[in-house]
């Protein structure tokens, strides 16, 4: 196998010239009509495509201790997008244990796009909603969840502050990317981000996200959605792994 120094330059100039004849994944219909974040495709197949994203902004919330991302992006995904959708109140969608449960983190969104902020600013949508997973050791140990907001491009400058949100400037970043479709469950979840894994497994990009999640961790990853829990049709999520090229280091915004 070849060194990835001596590799990647290589690869990387093969990839870019190639571009105009990769048969790469269609955009997620979703960022037909809403903003996302842009990135350039440096190879793709079947089982995965790597990309390389530009600079872009985040809005996350702390991150929260669950058993299952369904629990920990459910209750996002109405707040974000089905509340905006129907243009209901917040709090006619959600029980009492649902609301008790969003405290800590999913009512900073809603709130900071909603305007609830310094600026009195309300926020476009956007998309994908990520939420990057930090697996416990375990099946019924807690895992951490991070659940983000892709900030509009014409906000970059200056976003919002609020409170409970925190904003992550992401340099350009490199992504080994699986996607699927349906709803995102526990279940498919794992099988997907396994999948993902055992595809690039023997490949020169695998050698790069090892070294970039270094330090113990390993098995982080992130979930894209790109849709509204009251859209059936051409749901769009993603599986990715984000590393980098350049220096081995984490890719992961600080």
């Amino acid at each position: 196998m070849a060194s990835s120094s001596s590799f990647f330059p290589s690869l990387l100039i093969f990839s870019f010239l190639s571009l105009s004849c990769l048969a790469t994944l269609p955009i997620p219909p979703t960022c037909e009509r809403i903003e996302c974040p842009t990135y350039d495709v440096l190879q793709s197949n079947d089982a995965y495509e790597i990309r390389r994203y530009n600079s872009s902004v985040w809005a996350s919330a702390s991150p929260v201790q669950e058993i299952s991302i369904v629990e920990a992006t459910r209750k996002v995904k109405l707040t974000l997008e089905a509340v905006m959708h129907f243009n209901n109140s917040f709090s006619s969608i959600l029980t009492l244990s649902d609301e008790q449960s969003l405290l800590s983190t999913v009512v900073y969104l809603f709130d900071y796009i909603q305007g609830k902020n310094k600026y009195n600013e309300k926020i476009e949508m956007t998309g994908p909603v990520i939420t990057e997973i930090s697996p416990g050791d375990g099946p019924l140990c807690e895992s951490t969840f991070e659940v983000s907001f892709f900030v509009p491009k014409k906000i970059w400058g200056n976003p919002p502050p609020a409170k409970g949100i925190h904003v992550q400037r992401w340099k350009p970043v490199y992504v080994a990317a699986r996607r699927f479709s349906g709803f995102v469950s526990d279940s498919n979840v794992g099988e997907e981000a396994a999948a993902l894994e055992a595809s690039i497994a023997d490949t020169e990009w695998a050698d790069a996200i090892e070294k970039s999640h270094g330090g113990g961790h390993a098995s982080v990853f992130t979930v894209a959605q790109y849709n509204s829990p009251f859209e059936f049709d051409n749901r769009v999520n993603e599986i990715w792994f984000l590393f980098d090229l350049d220096s081995g280091m984490p890719a992961m915004p600080m």
